[in-house]
């Protein structure tokens, strides 16, 4: 894959492309207790620098959550118009995207995404089911029930195929239950080794992740 060439032409390609391709959906994968991936469990054991909290009142992105940033990680909070062209983009399944964290700064090229849904009793499995469901390029997911921070939550694995792809990506997901609705917690990238490589600022929000 020409991995330099596409960093050389981040801007307004990556902005639409990686949009684009974060959202995951389903195949009606796996659904055991083995989601964790070698890289996952490769990235618990490398844990990151600590950049910061997010989710709290006054933080860039105000969530039902909160939970560490890995350092360098640039958080923005997103407004959907739901008139807008790209709202679609920012709709997935019963979530809204309202949180995009940049890995740029860091090094890498991808996003952390916080998505939320209206409150609604769902659990969390159910609630990234449906997430996942709403990806027509997304397969092989497999769920598994996690621990996050203090909160009991669920976690798919899966890829993403499309036209723009060499071959197909990895991507991860967590969810949780708040009162004030579901929160997805999204990681993306480029390409499998762009999302291997900032799994420890994601594992770091899943190990901090809290009720705000």
């Amino acid at each position: 894959m020409m991995r330099c060439a596409i960093r050389a032409l981040l801007p307004a390609v990556l902005a639409t492309a990686v949009l684009a391709g974060c959202s995951p959906a389903s195949d009606g994968g796996d659904t055991g207790k083995n989601g964790d991936s070698a890289p996952a469990k490769a990235a618990e054991s490398a844990a990151p620098e600590k950049g910061g909290t997010l989710g709290g009142p006054g933080s860039p992105c105000e969530l039902p959550v909160t939970f560490d940033l890995a350092g360098d990680w640039k958080p923005e909070a997103v407004e959907v118009d739901p008139g807008s062209e790209l709202a679609e983009l920012g709709q997935q399944g019963p979530a809204t995207m309202v949180c995009e964290i940049d890995a740029k700064p860091a090094g890498n090229i991808g996003y952390i995404r916080v998505w939320q849904g209206k409150p609604s009793g769902a659990g969390s499995r159910t609630v990234l089911e449906a997430f996942v469901a709403a990806d027509t390029n997304a397969g092989k997911a497999t769920y598994t029930e996690v621990e996050a921070g203090s909160l009991t939550a669920t976690e798919v694995g899966y890829t993403v195929s499309g036209e723009l792809l060499d071959e197909p990506k990895n991507e991860r997901a967590f969810a949780v239950a708040t009162p004030d609705g579901p929160v997805v917690v999204h990681l993306g990238g480029l390409d499998s080794q762009e999302h291997e490589e900032m799994l420890p600022a994601y594992e770091l929000a899943k190990k901090t992740v809290k009720l705000g």
